[in-house]
């Protein structure tokens, strides 16, 4: 794994982790609700969740790159149609940003939520299976291992990512919402992100 390959994820997770989605939206839901605490420990408790699907695509996929070229190629060109149809889709079902209602449980119980809501949602997981082979080194081995090690990069920048949203939740808040077609250059930027990670993966050797 290269220094480049390196760089190149972690700038392709941060613009992916920065768009506005269902978790970082419901964090800064709660930052301007109810205060920067209760989003930061939502925060943790969601980046905390990625550690179940990391650590499921590495056992899962290192399995698929041992085992034959055509099972290999199955799920390089699965991850690549599903990447892809992720753009097609973020530009399709554009919509503004809108804040959902805030949540009223008690701190430590918005962490076991925000960890529920990541493990359980077979998106995540998908996404995850889709991501981190096409930056995975095949033939210098190890493979679970680099696949652990990217996700722990990834999951390092969301919760930095995720706690500086609920940190600064309230000025985050209204530049958003004060900015409708703010929305729309995330669209595109996300879009972008997702299809070049499909066209990168479906042209990567094994």
């Amino acid at each position: 794994m290269t220094s480049s390959t390196l760089l190149y994820f972690l700038g392709a997770s941060v613009a992916l982790t920065m768009a506005p989605g269902p978790d970082n939206i419901f964090v800064l839901t709660q930052g301007i609700a109810r205060g920067r605490k209760p989003a930061i420990i939502t925060a943790l408790g969601m980046c905390s969740g990625i550690s179940v699907h990391t650590t499921a695509a590495a056992f899962g996929v290192s399995a698929v790159f041992y085992s034959s070229v055509l099972a290999f190629n199955l799920v390089k060109y699965a991850g690549a149609a599903y990447l892809l149809f992720l753009a097609y889709k973020t530009l399709k079902d554009r919509s503004a940003i809108k804040l959902a209602a805030a949540d009223d449980r008690a701190s430590m119980a918005l962490f076991k939520r925000g960890f529920i809501m990541n493990v359980l949602n077979p998106k995540v997981a998908m996404f995850f299976l889709a991501f981190l082979p096409q930056f995975v080194t095949p033939n210098t081995g190890y493979i679970p291992l680099q696949m652990l090690f990217l996700g722990l990069i990834f999951m390092t920048q969301a919760v930095i990512i995720f706690c500086l949203i609920g940190f600064f939740s309230g000025s985050i808040g209204n530049f958003i919402l004060a900015r409708p077609g703010i929305a729309k250059r995330f669209d595109w930027l996300t879009a972008g992100v997702f299809a070049s990670l499909g066209v990168r993966l479906a042209v990567m050797e094994r």
